[in-house]
């Protein structure tokens, strides 16, 4: 996030140097009006500005409110928590808002949350906009997030990224015309061992039928693939792509995977855990 927090910045500052014959702030405003409008930011990961902008689909005048189904789930997750402390339940809540509303989080749901818990609305607002795990803006029935943190990055997460944008034809932020996928960058997502990896959140059923898959050891020519089976209405095979969970050791080279020779991770039988001689 920091980086590419880093590169609008630079961004910016080149537009507006490249701007003749305008004062200061025009040089400076102009340049992020005009990325704001290219750039439709549709993810908290990316939405650095965290600033929230009436549209039509999300503004005060709308409502929300929890199905009769939802309002079970929600009853429970509060009454985990002592009657002073039902604020505790924000995130969980917020969660559940969230998958109902189709993967994001609009103004009246946050509102409806803070009613709910007897919260000032700004508090929901900290909480949302803290926690990228929250969607503020509509995105598609699917959410691509490619896991951008350093093992992921080593083991080919670009070449992931590079492949995603020109087959889907968006980039980081951005959703498809048709509103089916929006992509995304996620840090660690605690599957380095079969790095690279992609999170695929399903928003299409629910809270009922919400699915948060992990899809591991992926080549480009693979993420094409899953992606081609969601959109077809498939259901592609979770998990690390090319091998049996974490198993024989390999690594995706290029646009293939390549085992290691023989079907052992060790090279050699473990070592005992040291310890001190007790006797001594």
């Amino acid at each position: 996030m920091l980086s590419r927090a880093l590169l609008l910045a630079g961004r910016l500052a080149s537009a507006a140097t490249s701007q003749p014959s305008v004062s200061t702030a025009s040089r400076t405003v102009q340049p992020l009006n005009s990325l704001l409008q290219k750039c439709s930011f549709a993810t908290n990961s990316t939405d650095i500005f965290n600033v929230h902008k009436d549209t039509p689909e999300n503004n005060a005048s709308i409502t929300f409110d929890f199905t009769e189904a939802n309002y079970k789930i929600v009853n429970d997750i509060v009454a985990r928590y002592p009657p002073n402390y039902k604020a505790s339940a924000i995130i969980p809540v917020l969660d559940v808002a969230q998958q109902q509303n189709g993967g994001w989080l609009s103004l009246a749901a946050m509102n409806r949350v803070a009613q709910l818990l007897d919260m000032a609305p700004i508090r929901v607002y900290e909480v949302a906009t803290f926690y990228t795990m929250f969607n503020r803006t509509k995105i598609g029935k699917y959410h691509v997030l490619i896991c951008g943190t350093t093992p992921c990055r080593l083991q080919g997460a670009q070449g992931i990224e590079e492949a995603v944008t020109r087959h889907l034809g968006i980039h980081i932020g951005q959703t498809t015309p048709d509103g089916i996928f929006t992509l995304g960058e996620m840090e660690c997502m605690g599957a380095c061992v079969n790095a690279p990896m992609v999170a695929i959140a399903d928003y299409t059923k629910g809270v009922e039928g919400f699915e948060y898959t992990y899809y591991e050891d992926l080549t480009p020519s693979d993420i094409v693939s899953i992606l081609d089976t969601i959109k077809k209405g498939g259901k592609p095979k979770p998990g690390s792509q090319h091998r049996s969970k974490a198993e024989p050791a390999g690594a995706v080279v290029g646009d293939k995977w390549v085992p290691k020779e023989g079907t052992l991770t060790l090279t050699g039988p473990p070592r005992q855990p040291y310890c001190r001689d007790l006797n001594a």
